[in-house]
C-alpha cells in the first residue's frame, strides 16, 4: 500500500524483516524515538521478537529509509514508533490502523506521550491498564547484608539446574499476568542468553523444607552499558548514572504471607548497590496496590507510567 504523505512517499509492508539488517534497523528507529522523547517506544518484548512468525510486523519505509514499525503480538497487543522527523503527517494513525487490520486491539503508550494520548482519544481506546516505572537512588547503606525469615536462603541461580524449578515458582507467582505468567521454557532461554544475563544477578531463595524448590525470587538486571563502580560518581555523585533493574520479583502463592516481601526487595537492593550501581528501577501494575506499597516502603517513586489503552469492548486487563 501506498500513501502520501505532504510530498513524502512512504509505503506499508508486512514481509519480514531480513535477519542480518532488520532488527538494527528497528533498533536504531527505537533509539532516535527515545533520544527525541526521553522514553522507549517499544518493550524488551518486542525487541526479543523482531524476527519471530509469532508476531505481525509492519513496516512504514521512505524510500529505503525505516521511517514506521509496528508489531502485534500473539495477544493482540501492540507497540509502534514513528521516527521523530516523520510525525504529525498521519503515519502513526495508518500504523495503528494497520496494525488492527493484523488483530491488534489494544496498544502500549509507553510514558503516555501527549502524542499516543491524542491517538488514543481520537479512535475512543480508553485506558485499561497501567504499569509503573518505579525508581529509587542506591546508597552505600544498601550495601549491607539481608536477613530472610527462619527457615530461607538465598542463593545465586544455577543454569542447567534451575530453569524448571523457576518457571514452576514464575507461573504460580504471576497466575493472573498478562505476560509474565506465560514465559516459557524458550521465553526463559531467550533471556537467558542476552548479553546482560548473569546468573550471579538471579537470586533465588529456598525453603529448608522443601530443598530444590524456588519458593521465591528477585532477579536483577545490569545493562553491559550501566557504569558500575562508585569511583565513576563525579562531584560527590557516586555511581552516577549506572542504573539496575529489578527484572522480576516473586512468591510461591504458597509462601506469600510469611514476611519474604520486604526482605526479598531489600536483597536485590542489596545486590545491585554492591556492584556499584547509583540507582535501581522497576516495573509494577498500577492496580498492584500491594507492591506498590512495599516498593513505596522501600523508597521508590514513580518515574513515569506506560499505558495500555484499548477499544472498549475488550476487557481491562486482558
Amino acid at each position: 500500500m501506498v500513501t502520501m504523505i505532504s510530498d513524502l512517499p512512504w509505503q506499508f509492508t508486512t514481509l519480514p524483516l531480513d535477519p542480518a539488517t532488520g532488527p538494527e534497523a528497528v533498533r536504531t528507529l527505537a533509539s532516535g524515538a527515545t533520544a527525541s522523547d526521553g522514553v522507549a517506544p517499544l518493550s524488551e518484548h518486542s525487541l526479543l521478537h523482531l524476527t519471530s512468525p509469532l508476531s505481525r510486523h509492519l513496516f512504514a519505509y521512505a524510500g529505503e529509509q525505516l521511517v514506521g514499525y509496528a508489531q502485534v503480538w500473539q495477544d493482540r497487543a501492540a507497540e509502534l514508533v514513528v521516527a521523530p522527523v516523520s510525525r504529525r503527517h498521519g503515519l502513526g494513525s495508518a500504523l495503528w490502523e494497520a496494525a488492527t487490520e493484523a488483530g491488534a486491539d489494544r496498544g502500549w503508550a509507553h510514558g503516555d506521550l501527549p502524542g499516543a494520548a491524542g491517538l488514543a482519544a481520537a479512535y475512543g481506546l480508553e485506558r485499561v491498564r497501567e504499569l509503573h516505572r518505579m525508581t529509587r537512588v542506591l546508597t552505600a547503606d544498601d550495601r549491607t547484608d539481608v536477613t530472610l525469615p527462619d527457615g530461607y536462603t538465598a542463593r545465586a541461580f544455577v543454569p542447567g539446574q534451575d530453569e524448571e524449578a523457576w518457571l514452576v515458582t514464575n507461573a504460580a507467582a504471576f497466575a493472573t499476568h498478562p505476560e509474565q505468567g506465560s514465559l516459557t521454557r524458550a521465553d526463559l532461554d531467550q533471556r537467558m542468553a542476552q548479553d546482560w544475563f548473569d546468573p550471579a544477578d538471579f537470586l533465588v531463595v529456598e525453603h529448608v523444607g522443601a530443598p530444590g524448590r524456588i519458593v521465591a525470587f528477585h532477579w536483577t538486571k545490569v545493562e553491559p552499558g550501566a557504569r558500575a563502580g562508585w569511583a565513576h560518581g563525579r562531584d560527590g555523585d557516586e555511581g552516577a548514572g549506572s542504573t539496575g533493574e529489578t527484572y522480576v520479583v516473586g512468591v510461591d502463592p504458597a509462601y506469600q504471607g510469611r514476611g519474604l516481601a520486604g526482605p526479598l526487595t531489600r536483597l536485590g537492593i542489596a545486590h545491585l548497590a554492591g556492584r556499584g550501581l547509583h540507582e535501581v528501577e522497576l516495573y509494577v501494575d498500577g492496580d498492584n496496590v500491594r507492591a506498590l506499597r512495599t516498593y513505596e516502603g522501600q523508597g521508590f517513586r514513580s518515574a513515569n507510567v506506560d499505558v495500555v489503552y484499548a477499544t472498549r469492548e475488550r476487557e481491562p486487563g486482558r
